[in-house]
């Protein structure tokens, strides 16, 4: 049960960070037996700069990709089943283009990363996975035709770029990620979104009846964050509305911070703000408190239609 909570998140984070710079499929259902690619990515452009915001994360998603996150650390049966997915998903490329009478390019074939805490040398070697000079270190690459790299996040050197891949390590490696993403500037769209999805993982440890000492450590380093976050925005509209000698400062403040979040995480969710989105934030923003994060928490699985058709636009 733990395993398949962390496993969602990171699923969800991926697909929240990723869906900004082209499409996510997740899950993904290839032919033969039933199997799922945990997220399949599609970049509407390749060439965006601001994908470079994501670090090595955005590096990764320059190209056709099949993100295969674990929370435990992937098994040689896993990383075989992770193999399997991708030739399968090349076989149907490549029927596909048979079909069309072209060739299957190069950059139309996808790669596969897969996304693991940490990886004993005995299975790196199995698989002839190495390192290479021009990438950072924690990162493994199989023959060149397999188009596939197995990283290891707790390998990953603690600098900026790696941060938003650290975030799905475990233990020492996620905390200090945390604290990281903490230390972020509050305008930082991917430090509230990050935020919002920990809070989620947070809640859905929550109600587990039985914690595990890890996830309860968890729990306590995730607790103050959302808050914090919220306070501060808060703090910023009272302070605004007292030197605007208004009298509803703090409810004003309140009102912001809420606005503030829901407008920072629709940007990153649907690639920014047009009429339809920025209709639907007022009647977000005047939620109960309760059912705002409630909401919110929900924001990351909604498609834009299924978002538009809950919130009624104001424009």
């Amino acid at each position: 049960m733990t395993r398949f909570i962390h496993d969602q998140f990171a699923k969800d984070y991926l697909e929240t960070l990723l869906s900004t710079y082209g499409e996510v499929q997740t899950p993904r259902r290839v032919a033969a037996e039933v199997r799922q690619i945990d997220l399949y990515f599609t970049p509407s452009n390749p060439n965006n700069p601001e994908i470079t915001t994501l670090g090595l994360l955005g590096e990764l998603a320059k190209t056709v990709a099949l993100f295969e996150p674990f929370r435990n650390p992937a098994t040689p049966q896993e990383i075989c089943d992770c193999l399997l997915k991708l030739l399968q998903v090349r076989s149907e490329l490549l029927r596909e283009a048979n079909r069309n009478s072209r060739n299957l390019q190069e950059s139309d074939s996808p790669k596969l990363w897969i996304l693991t805490p940490t990886a004993s040398a005995k299975v790196l070697s199995g698989f002839n996975a190495t390192m290479k000079e021009d990438w950072l270190p924690g990162i493994y690459f199989l023959g060149e035709y397999l188009r596939t790299a197995i990283v290891v996040i707790h390998q990953l050197p603690r600098i900026p770029e790696t941060i938003w891949l650290r975030i799905l390590g475990r233990e020492n490696v996620q905390k200090q990620a945390i604290d990281e993403l903490e230390l972020l500037p509050i305008n930082n769209p991917y430090r509230e979104t990050a935020l919002i999805l920990l809070n989620r993982l947070k809640a859905d440890l929550q109600v587990k009846q039985e914690i595990e000492p890890e996830d309860r450590e968890l729990i306590m380093r995730l607790s103050p964050l959302f808050d914090q976050q919220l306070q501060h925005a808060k703090e910023e509209g009272i302070l605004e509305g007292e030197q605007r000698g208004e009298q509803r400062g703090e409810q004003r403040g309140e009102q912001r911070a809420k606005r503030e979040v829901v407008e920072n995480f629709l940007r990153v969710r649907f690639g920014g703000l047009d009429e339809e989105l920025s209709g639907i934030i007022e009647p977000f923003v005047g939620l109960s408190a309760e059912d705002f994060t409630s909401w919110l928490l929900q924001l990351s699985n909604l498609s834009r239609e299924e978002l538009l058709a809950h919130f009624p636009s104001q424009n």
